[in-house]
């Protein structure tokens, strides 16, 4: 499937700029809804309605606000929010080069492909570099107007860039006062134990073998009323957490499904 570039640009770091195509690597294709009225079922259409006027606003009447305090908000125009969005820009900066596995997944956002726009002898020359020096390289730039930081990465003949989520976007976990799990205590047994049990399910990733199982019980779901079968709903099965002094019994039960 020959996918539509959605952006174009260039690639740029020390006096070298490598034209590119932009494609995302990503697919949403989750069951979506629509309200209807219970009584008629007439799509329902949602409007702003005035909390104080109780009555629908139209769009000319509308303004974007920022609340300050409670009540109290800031009034910002079109043209304020223009002046404030990124300068356009068809330049993928890249302003450093760091080691493989440096970033922290936890930054990932998005993914995307980067296809080259021209002669590929320079896209290839990168490709071959990140590869070689084992490097990802740290970028910004400006699409759409929102600018974003990024990862580039080679994958396979190609090259990757991911959005990268900014650093205070990410809660530290020391913030959210965890429970300290190193104050558990932990036997060598059950250390043992759950080793095996680990070892005995390792296997190489193969994303194909899982499905998502509740988009495929609403498709089933929603193919059983559209044949007019009566759709029986049953009780959810729920899990007893394991407790502390169960924990061994329950690894070695583990051990033994698998084994």
């Amino acid at each position: 499937m020959a996918g539509r570039a959605m952006w174009k640009g260039y690639i740029h770091f020390g006096d070298t700029s490598v034209p590119v195509k932009l494609h995302t690597a990503i697919k949403e294709e989750r069951i979506q809804f629509h309200l209807l009225h219970k009584r008629d079922h007439v799509r329902l259409r949602q409007q702003m309605v005035c909390a104080y006027e109780k009555k629908p606003t139209p769009t000319e009447a509308q303004v974007k606000a920022f609340e300050v305090e409670e009540g109290k908000y800031i009034i910002v125009d079109p043209e304020e929010l223009e002046q404030a969005a990124p300068e356009s820009s068809r330049t993928i900066e890249v302003h450093e080069f760091v080691e493989i596995d440096q970033i922290d997944p936890i930054f990932f956002d998005r993914a995307y492909y980067l296809e080259p726009d021209a002669s590929s002898r320079e896209y290839n020359a990168l490709v071959g570099a990140l590869k070689e020096m084992e490097v990802e390289a740290v970028c910004t730039w400006t699409m759409r107007k929102r600018s974003y930081l990024g990862a580039l990465q080679a994958s396979g003949k190609i090259l990757r860039l991911n959005t990268l989520r900014y650093a205070d976007e990410v809660i530290p976990v020391k913030v959210l006062e965890l429970q300290e799990v190193h104050k558990i205590p932990l036997s060598e047994k059950e250390l043992k134990i759950g080793c095996d049990l680990v070892n005995q399910l390792a296997a190489p990733f193969q994303p194909e073998k899982f499905e998502d199982e509740h988009q495929k019980e609403l498709r089933h779901l929603i193919e059983k009323k559209a044949r007019g079968e009566k759709v029986v709903v049953a009780r959810p099965k729920r899990l007893k957490p394991t407790t502390s002094d169960k924990l061994l019994e329950a690894l070695e039960a583990s051990l033994k499904k698998v084994a």
